[in-house]
């Protein structure tokens, strides 16, 4: 499986910004997918998932209410559209594979990574 996120760039505060990620094959959509990030100096952390079927879904606090996962399996695409951003949205966000169907946030349940796309979100 090879997942090619895109979409990232520069905005400012308060603009919003939508990722993508393209899977390769057919394998993510028994498969529930998540975003993380990861900013400079800091841990890799969770974003957002989203179940196989596309109706379950999971956030972070700190993106709850101003992110949104969305998939589409025909495409074998998900996506997440990010609005309101703030500077400490600041990082790269990668799109990844769950070794499972239901949405979760550790990333040992990911078994798939994509290369990664950089946000920045200037005050």
């Amino acid at each position: 499986v090879q997942l090619q996120a895109s979409g990232g760039g520069l905005v400012q505060t308060g603009e919003s910004l939508r990722l993508s990620c393209a899977a390769s094959r057919r394998t993510s959509s028994n498969n529930a997918m998540g975003w993380f990030r990861q900013a400079p100096g800091k841990e890799r952390e969770f974003v957002a998932s989203i179940s196989w079927r596309g109706g379950g879904t999971l956030y972070s606090d700190s993106v709850k209410g101003r992110f949104t996962i969305s998939r589409d399996n025909a495409k074998n695409t998900v996506s997440l559209l990010m609005s309101s951003l703030k500077p400490e949205d600041t990082a790269v966000y990668y799109c990844a594979t769950a070794r499972g169907s239901v949405p979760v946030s550790n990333r040992s349940s990911y078994a798939y990574w994509g290369q990664g796309t950089q946000v920045t979100v200037s005050s």
